[in-house]
């Protein structure tokens, strides 16, 4: 088991619509990208997008562990929570999920990271703020990467297809790099990885 481990790796994606690329090209979505630019940087490390729009934490955390034992993976990124919230479902829930998949992960010897969400606030102040804290705190908690609202810049930029949720082509690259400014220190070394080895 150990030797077939050792000869996997590569990150798996674990998302939402926001990850299947909803509404675009898959070749065009920041998964695509970032296998894409991974392919030039190192050799045989690639990335699995094993996400599925409408996904919520609990369909995610239910299908980690067939995923992991088929992937092996070295790294998971984790991009779930923004169903959970659009459907007004319990943060506390959510980040008991969310922290199982973390656990799950390290126990299939991978490095798990998150990335963020916040929703819009005609949920209700209370709530949204609610929401937002349960990724920090399961960061803070389990001591995992996190990069803070995935959608950083996105809206600001007016990059969201017509029903205002999901992001546009034109947002794809920024999505990639925000991914990896969390991947980048967990990446192999022969990625180039560390300081000037972002862009190629």
């Amino acid at each position: 088991m150990a030797s077939l481990s050792a000869q996997a790796g590569g990150v798996l994606v674990l998302g939402d619509s926001i990850s299947a690329a909803y509404g675009i090209e898959k070749s065009d979505g920041w998964v695509a990208l970032l296998e894409e630019e991974l392919e030039q940087r190192c050799r045989d490390f690639p990335v699995i997008n094993a996400s599925v729009s409408g996904e919520t934490t609990a369909g995610g955390n239910s299908r980690l562990t067939a995923l992991l034992d088929k992937h092996a993976p070295q790294i998971v990124v984790i991009e779930l929570g923004g169903n959970d919230g659009l459907r007004g479902l319990s943060p506390v829930a959510m980040a008991n999920n969310l922290a199982q998949m973390i656990e799950k992960s390290r126990a299939a010897d991978a490095t798990p990271v998150l990335l963020g969400m916040r929703i819009p606030p005609n949920y209700g102040q209370q709530y949204t703020r609610l929401f937002e804290q349960q990724f920090r705190q399961v960061s803070d908690d389990k001591q995992v990467p996190l990069f803070p609202f995935f959608l950083e810049g996105v809206v600001e930029q007016g990059w969201l297809q017509n029903d205002g949720i999901h992001p546009t082509e034109q947002a794809q690259p920024l999505l990639k790099d925000h991914a990896l400014s969390v991947l980048e220190p967990l990446l192999p070394t022969r990625c180039g990885n560390g300081k000037g080895g972002g862009n190629v």
